[in-house]
């Protein structure tokens, strides 16, 4: 079990390491922000329910999956992915998957005060200061990891705003796990999240400009809903019912790596001295306090 935990880990690390430079991309390809979240999310909604039906030709009744999905839908995806849509735009992939590498680290800390069996020990709390100093790092440097422009205050705001949404998102899904079929959440979360995120586009960009988006643009969108959205999620809640939630959260660990690479191959985005020693700052106390969680938390069979 321990190894399957460790694929879906890397995979949905992939799939979410690879939104931030898909989401800084599609911005060139006719689609505002909002737009851009909005279809994102109704691809990957689209995507649950057909799996659902052709799984079992139902969709979710019970009123818990319903709760937990609302909530969800709220914390795990209409609130961060607007902010961290909105704080691609004023820094690179890389600055900002550096960022939720702080899942796990956030998880962490609020996970001790709100779950009895998640304890925090002093090696995670060294880790959290090395986390947060990167983070202090990044914001002193100015280095946005663009070209020109950008503004990595106001991206380190959203993105940490976004951070700790998640990390509430991931502890209340946790304290249900057990009691809700994973991809039967995950669609409930799409379809309340997209309608919140649908709401909030009409309110902030109104109706898309569906004549600007390119046909790339498109094929982003599909990926984006398929592969960075559906995928991820559907893998970090059954995650969550086979092993702690500091642990599922790893996959934080990981994004900003692929995040980075991605960005820099893909993008041009620059690797600033800011970046760098702010990254390896973060990337160093998440993975302090990954060693503390697998010493102290006994292996799940």
């Amino acid at each position: 079990m321990r190894r399957n935990v460790w694929i879906a880990i890397i995979v949905a690390s992939v799939g979410w390491g690879t939104g931030g430079p898909g989401t800084r991309k599609a911005f060139g390809e006719g689609l505002d922000p909002y737009a851009l979240v909005s279809l994102r999310s109704l691809v990957a909604a689209g995507a649950v329910m057909v799996y659902l039906l052709v799984r079992s030709g139902n969709l979710p009744s019970s009123p818990l999956v319903w709760r937990v999905g609302f909530v969800q839908g709220i914390a795990n995806l209409a609130v961060p992915y607007i902010l961290f849509t909105l704080a691609y735009q004023h820094a690179s992939a890389g600055f900002v998957g550096l960022l939720a590498a702080l899942i796990p680290i956030t998880t962490a800390a609020l996970a001790h005060y709100l779950l009895a069996d998640e304890p925090l020990h002093a090696a995670k709390l060294i880790g959290m200061a090395l986390a947060f100093g990167g983070v202090a790092v990044l914001a002193l440097s100015g280095d946005s990891g663009l070209a020109e422009g950008g503004n990595p205050g106001l991206a380190i705001l959203l993105g940490s705003i976004a951070v700790v949404v998640l990390s509430l998102g991931g502890i209340y899904a946790k304290h249900h796990a057990g009691n809700y079929d994973a991809i039967e959440l995950t669609w409930v979360q799409f379809a309340t999240g997209t309608s919140v995120i649908i709401v909030a586009m009409m309110i902030a960009e109104g109706f898309p400009r569906f004549g600007d988006i390119t046909g790339y643009g498109w094929t982003l969108v599909v990926y984006l809903g398929l592969a960075a959205s559906f995928m991820p999620f559907a893998l970090f809640f059954w995650m969550l019912r086979h092993t702690s939630v500091g642990h599922a959260s790893l996959v934080g660990y990981l994004v900003p790596i692929v995040s980075v690479t991605v960005g820099a191959v893909w993008l041009s985005e620059q690797l600033q001295p800011g970046i760098v020693v702010g990254g390896a700052l973060i990337l160093a106390g998440v993975l302090m306090a990954d060693r503390a969680e697998r010493r102290f938390v006994a292996p799940r069979p």
